[in-house]
């Protein structure tokens, strides 16, 4: 179903722009960050000389306000930006890991039709072997012999083709098992950033409830 999904012609069509969307929202939100991080040394300092010079109350809470303001704006900003590295990251190992799975799928149905192959060949030696011995004729005999070394050089052939195609499987079963456990740890770095973020959202606040107060 999710492959049916993905299929749509929609996709192919995003996926052109993909790069270009995706580099323009990195571009904005790094214009963010900066913008954020100036305010909030901008209104740190005119805080720090509003304190000192000792004006009114309602000109030191509205700087205080601004800068409460620039730096959550900062928070915001570069939680954005550094989780949307990760969700490009994540869709990255995610489409590797579909392609290794994909591979790991056709290498095994690879496997299995070169083992019914061989074990067909196998049948087919074992049925000629046993007509060569209830039968003296010498002419049968040589094209039996010459059959019979055809079907082994074939056996070998096959017996080599199954055995490369075994290591590849074996290489793409390793991939595959690599990209699940990258996965995991960057799943796991997600949802301690995201711990993170909460945290802070709600220190946050706190510190407008107080501001508020």
């Amino acid at each position: 179903r999710w492959q049916k999904i993905f299929m749509f012609p929609l996709w192919s069509k995003m996926a052109i722009f993909w790069n270009k969307m995706f580099l323009t929202i990195i571009v904005l939100l790094i214009v963010l960050f900066l913008d954020a991080v100036r305010e909030v040394r901008k209104y740190s300092s005119v805080h720090v000389n509003e304190k000192a010079a000792n004006v009114n109350s309602s000109a030191f809470d509205h700087i205080q306000m601004k800068l409460f303001r620039s730096q959550r704006n900062l928070y915001l900003s570069g939680f954005s930006l550094f989780l949307w590295l990760v969700l490009r990251r994540t869709v990255t190992l995610l489409t590797q890991l579909a392609k290794e799975m994909a591979s790991h799928a056709a290498l095994e149905t690879q496997v299995n039709d070169a083992t019914e192959a061989a074990k067909k060949y196998m049948a087919e030696n074992e049925r000629l072997q046993e007509a060569l011995t209830g039968k003296g004729d010498s002419k049968k005999k040589e094209s039996t012999d010459a059959t019979e070394e055809k079907l082994k050089e074939e056996v070998e052939r096959l017996k080599a083709e199954l055995q490369k195609t075994s290591n590849a499987f074996h290489k793409a079963k390793t991939e595959v098992a690599a990209f699940k456990k990258q996965s995991e740890g960057l799943r796991r770095e997600y949802e301690h950033l995201m711990e993170e973020f909460e945290q802070l959202q709600q220190s946050l606040n706190k510190a407008e409830d107080k501001k508020d107060l």
